[in-house]
């Protein structure tokens, strides 16, 4: 830890000032004309359907909101027994109160057993600034971990390296209840293969947060969004599946809510054990060598995952929450690879090299948050979050490497490693924002400061029959400082028909690397050392318009500038070999990105959605395929010149009696451009297209069917990785029994097994040709219980100070 840095979050000056706010008043009556008491009314905003108070109807079915600032607002209305109500959209000018019309709710549909209630969220909302995946409502997000959720997600593209974009661009963060998941790179990947899907509610995909955001992030926001509970009492759900592709898979999770007047506890546990298997060819060209690599994956995981909490509500206005998450996971890697290695002129093989790879691998990750909330009535919100997280990882691999005589007859030569990577990584965070009725509009500002401590080792032994000895000059050592501190205020109002959104956001960032090691100088090894420091201040403005005065017909133009810092593990020069002619190192030299995003968006009648949109990249993150000792290939990350993306996304949901269906096309176009000397050059530019569907049938009350796919036409992935069509298929159904608190969930995923990736790339000398396939097909069954009150009131969604810095750990050993 730096001993010259002490988090600086200080006074803040609050001051408040309403203005000319009006009030809301009603009735809610059923259908026999008789008031509705008790029934909650919830206040929401147009154009984002976001939920700004809530109130409840007294015995004659009154409501009231006091305080309620200029803006199109609509009214939703829920109690027991009865189908949801909606009012009509309404505008508060500031002149005068306003007194909507009543709202009348009708029974649900009920039997002698007593009542039930039949709505439900729709499986996919598009609004003007996000699509939302209700994960809940869907068939096959059964068996599923949340990766592969994602993955099926519109508008989201998960790689063959499983690196997550979204209308064609990398760098977006990835966030778990409003807070940024605690990984990046292939740790996100893993860490989100530990979560199961039965824990999702929903998916929401934010294509350009306001400066109330980090800025980090060119693409945008997917949340994830955990279920909750809903009222008083005591509620948990209990679930058990299977998965058979290959081999077999168990997953399991439990989670409790309990809530009375004054705390509410929260808590759930999930359980991932699976065997997987995966192949893959590489074929390389490289001077007068050619490489014809087959390679074999079996992979055995075991996660757990949990997270648990309390909220004090002390009294109206103030509650006071700590909240804990984390994950213990460990897998087995057995790789085994045949490479033929020929010498090109001579047109047969020279030799072949038998490589395995064994890799141990334990990630174990705590997040503890103590937060504060203070709201009342008028507008006033005021909120502090202190963070701390602990990342371990410890990862062994041993590597033989076996030359053979081409015919296999024959042993050449051997090279046998073990090598040894712990890491340790360490993140701090203290965030403070406050939010205020303003001018008749809605005034935000905040603060924040955040520490990062990582420390990295790779030791390197040579092992001969029966002993092994310290390669000293390829073990390394490598320490990493980070210090962000930053600042916004954001400002919205409504006026006539427009909506009008601009903020803008500081952040200082203070990093300093230290990495001492050898290198390659003049054919031998060399002790150097590559520190770095860097410190620089940016400016991130972000503004939006919305014209909103027919609700039925909403265009919306935003702007931002966001940046994204590398990920700790892409500055790590480690070297991780896969074998002797193959590894992958990070690049101390790494510098930001930094991306200006315009988009236009239509929303017709709350259904079709058109939007357009724009950015550009400057500095742009790529995995590249290199060259190191003339025959031997390296990947490592490198900063572009730029990346020009355009993209069109349209996206309708239908409901038609009892089907339900959503249909969406992404397109974009991405241009890569780059100069990294002679031979290293990089013009590439693609047009491509995905497409997104899912259909369920309602054909019986208990039972529901589901067909759901993708399809995703080629596209350049890294700036020099053209890649091929992939597309899937999956289907399934589930049947509710034992009162509705039973579910049997059974879907197969990718039908025709076509999740199959396929690349290449010519740069620096070398071609590259790549493609593999894993077990995308799988049948799975799953069993959940609902025990307890069905009208628990939700656990507080919180977002927590541990932010940017805790998404871009990527801890090495992969």
């Amino acid at each position: 830890m730096n001993p010259n840095f002490s988090l600086t979050i200080l006074v803040f000056l609050l001051f408040a000032h309403v203005t000319q706010a009006q009030q809301i008043s009603g009735t809610v009556r059923d259908a026999d004309n008789k008031p509705v008491a008790h029934a909650v009314v919830s206040l929401l905003r147009l154009p984002d359907s976001l939920v700004l108070k809530n109130e409840v109807t007294d015995k004659n079915g009154a409501f009231r909101f006091a305080g309620v600032a200029a803006g199109t607002y609509f009214l939703n209305v829920t109690y027991i027994g009865y189908v949801r109500g909606f009012s009509g959209a309404f505008v508060v000018t500031g002149k005068s109160g306003i007194t909507v019309s009543t709202i009348v709710l009708s029974k649900a549909v009920a039997d002698l057993q007593g009542v039930t209630v039949t709505s439900k969220k729709p499986m996919i909302e598009v609004k003007a600034d996000k699509t939302i995946v209700n994960v809940e409502n869907t068939i096959n997000a059964i068996g599923n971990d949340v990766l592969e959720l994602l993955r099926r997600s519109p508008g989201v593209l998960v790689d063959k390296d499983e690196n997550i974009s979204l209308s064609g661009k990398n760098g977006v963060q990835v966030f778990i209840d409003g807070k940024p998941s605690p990984f990046s790179g292939k740790d996100l990947s893993a860490y989100l293969k530990a979560m199961q899907s039965d824990q999702v509610e929903s998916i929401e995909l934010i294509t350009n947060p306001s400066a109330k955001y980090e800025a980090a992030g060119n693409a945008g926001i997917i949340n994830i969004r955990l279920k909750k509970n809903k009222a008083f009492g005591t509620n948990g759900t209990v679930s058990a599946g299977y998965n058979i592709g290959i081999y077999s898979k168990y997953n399991g999770s439990f989670a409790i809510n309990h809530r009375n007047k004054k705390l509410n506890f929260f808590g759930n546990y999930n359980y991932n054990k699976s065997r997987n298997e995966s192949s893959n060819t590489f074929y390389r060209e490289l001077l007068d060598s050619v490489f014809d690599q087959h390679a074999f994956r079996t992979i055995t995981f075991e996660g757990n995952s949990f997270r648990g909490g309390i909220d004090y509500y002390a009294n109206r206005n103030n509650t006071f929450g700590i909240a804990v998450m984390g994950n213990v996971n460990k897998g087995t890697y057995d790789m085994l690879s045949n490479n033929v290695i020929s010498y090109a002129p001579a047109g047969k093989p020279d030799r072949l090299l038998e490589a395995a790879n064994m890799i141990n691998d334990k990630r174990n990750n705590l997040n503890t948050n103590l937060n504060y909330r203070f709201a009342d009535t008028l507008g006033h919100e005021f909120n502090v979050d202190a963070d701390y997280g602990s990342y371990t990882v410890r990862t062994g691999q041993f590597q033989p490497n076996i030359y053979y005589t081409p015919s296999h007859s024959a042993v050449m030569s051997k090279a046998v490693y073990r090598m040894s990577t712990p890491t340790d990584i360490k993140t701090y965070a203290l965030r403070a924002d406050y939010e205020q009725d303003y001018k008749k509009g809605k005034l935000s500002i905040g603060i924040k400061s955040s520490l990062v401590d990582s420390d990295n080792d790779l030791l390197r032994y040579n092992v001969w029959t029966n002993k092994e000895s310290l390669d000293t000059l390829r073990s390394n050592i490598f320490n990493y400082n980070e210090n962000i501190n930053a600042g916004y205020v954001n400002y919205n109002k409504q006026f006539k028909g427009v909506m009008l959104q601009a903020g803008l956001r500081v952040e200082n960032t203070n990093s300093k690397g230290t990495s001492i090691g050898h290198r390659i100088v003049n054919d031998s090894y060399a002790i150097y050392d590559s520190s770095f420091e860097r410190n620089y201040t940016d400016l991130f403005p972000s503004a939006a318009i919305t014209w909103n005065k027919h609700p039925g017909n909403q265009w919306s133009l935003s702007y931002s500038r966001r940046i994204d810092r590398p990920a700790y593990k892409d500055l790590n020069p480690f070297e991780f070999k896969l074998d002797e002619y193959t590894y992958e190192k990070g690049n101390t030299q790494l510098k930001p990105q930094y991306t200006h995003s315009v988009r236009m968006t239509n929303v017709y009648k709350y259904k079709l959605t058109t939007a357009l949109g724009y950015s550009r990249v400057t500095d742009v993150f790529t995995q590249l395929p290199d060259t190191a000792d003339r025959s031997k290939a390296y990947v490592t990350w490198e900063n572009l010149a730029s990346q020009d993306a355009f993209s069109l996304d349209i996206s309708l949901p239908v409901q038609y009696n009892k089907y339900t269906g959503f249909l969406s096309i992404s397109s974009n176009y991405s241009h890569y451009r780059a100069n990294l000397g002679e031979g290293r050059t990089i013009d590439h530019g693609m047009l491509s297209v995905n497409l997104y569907m899912q259909h369920s049938y309602k054909f019986s009350k208990r039972f529901t069917g589901e067909i759901s796919g993708f399809y995703n036409s080629p596209t350049i992935n890294q700036g020099t990785f053209r890649s091929r069509k992939q597309w899937t298929l999956n289907a399934g159904g589930q049947y509710s029994f034992a009162g509705e608190r039973m579910l049997f969930k059974v879907s197969v995923s990718d039908l025709f097994h076509m999740l199959q990736w396929w690349s290449e790339s010519d740069f620096a000398g070398q071609r590259v040709v790549a493609n593999g396939k894993w077990e995308s097909r799988q049948l799975k069954l799953n069993l959940s219980w609902r025990f307890g009150s069905s009208q628990v009131k939700a656990s507080r969604q919180r977002k927590t100070a541990s932010e940017e810095e805790s998404r871009r750990i990527n801890s090495g050993g992969n």
